[in-house]
């Protein structure tokens, strides 16, 4: 089967965008080849995403911060934005690229247990979708 390529874009690339990256290449690893991008990009990983990705031993020293121009040569077969910023700044992709919006709450600044709830809002409502409309297809 033929990986397709998907693209999580959020703001500043640091909580939301690299768990949902990383679930993606963990839960889907046999159709799928996540990235992520913010249209700000922080520049750096929030600690309690990394903590929670080692925690399900789904961290990679390839996650990180990246801004959306560093990854636009790529063909992307879906792009989903996952903040309203992101949804409403998002570049225009080549060819016939999807693009979806399921927006997340940003758990940046907040306790631990709220990283732990976008973990899992993720893994129930993004990786469905991205598991239907890529791995079924």
């Amino acid at each position: 089967m033929h990986e397709k390529k998907y693209l999580i874009l959020c703001t500043g690339n640091s909580c939301r965008s690299i768990i949902a990256e990383a679930l993606l290449n963990y839960d889907l690893s046999y159709c799928v080849n996540a990235y992520s991008a913010g249209v700000a990009a922080s520049g750096k990983v929030n600690p309690n995403a990394e903590k929670i990705l080692k925690q399900n031993n789904m961290w990679s020293e390839n996650y990180h911060s990246k801004a959306i121009e560093t990854i636009l040569g790529v063909k992307f077969d879906l792009v989903v934005t996952v903040c309203g910023n992101a949804q409403e700044t998002c570049p225009t992709f080549p060819g016939k690229t999807e693009v979806i919006h399921i927006g997340f709450d940003d758990p940046d600044g907040q306790a631990f247990d709220v990283f732990k709830q976008t973990f899992m809002q993720i893994r129930e409502k993004l990786v469905p979708v991205v598991s239907d409309k890529l791995c079924l297809s």
